[in-house]
């Protein structure tokens, strides 16, 4: 499995949002409408224009813990699009730049959240696969896709890079929001892609209740 990645530490505006988990490469379309995350939107876009994703975490016995607490490993996002609503609403869609880690949460003054962080140094090292977890990976995922009764075009997806591969299969594919934490978690790509063979399989399956699977 690849090496950790180098690190580098920034203060990032935080986004809190469950059930919406960004990876690297990947793109996210956001409604921003409450005054706090506008705020947020308005001061990023005249400093770096990056947010970072991550989910809030429910601790058992703290379920009411305001603010929410947080897991360790969200995604920078950097805003490509943007569009200026009335009422100081937008309409955004952020590019994943690179995975980041907690180190800890800092005391500010603005409504919304802000932290200190390692962010994830990509190297062209760590974004590859061999030839034979790249086969199966597209393997399976022609399965997964006939299962869902998905069409896809697959001449374009055997063009994508191992790295976009992994992460476009992550973030759409139908997984619960635990899997897909769990997904952006796992740093090196080889495990990474492991793991989504193993979803894809788990995913398909169909139970006697609502016809999906789900991780619990």
């Amino acid at each position: 499995m690849g090496e950790a990645l180098p690190m580098t530490i920034q203060r990032i505006a935080i986004f809190p949002l469950p059930g919406a988990v960004l990876f690297p490469g990947l793109h996210l379309p956001l409604h921003i409408f409450e005054p706090r995350y506008s705020a947020m939107v308005q001061e990023v876009l005249a400093r770096d224009r990056q947010i970072g994703m991550i989910q809030p975490r429910v601790i058992a016995g703290e379920e009411n813990r305001e603010p929410p607490a947080l897991y360790d490993i969200g995604c920078v996002g950097r805003i490509i699009d943007v569009e200026a609503l009335e009422d100081d609403r937008f309409n955004l869609i952020l590019e994943g730049v690179a995975r980041f880690r907690v180190l800890r949460e800092l005391d500010v003054t603005t409504p919304f959240r802000q932290v200190e962080a390692d962010i994830e140094v990509e190297t062209d090292e760590s974004a590859a696969l061999s030839s034979i977890e790249r086969a199966s990976l597209e393997r399976e995922a022609k399965r997964f896709a006939a299962r869902q009764g998905y069409v896809v075009d697959w001449d374009s997806v055997g063009k994508l890079d191992d790295l976009t591969l992994v992460n476009g299969i992550a973030q759409v594919a139908p997984f619960d929001a635990a899997a897909k934490q769990a997904l952006l978690e796992t740093a090196a790509l080889d495990a990474r892609a492991e793991l989504v063979v193993q979803l894809m399989q788990f995913f398909g399956r169909f139970d006697g209740d609502d016809g999906r699977a789900t991780l619990q």
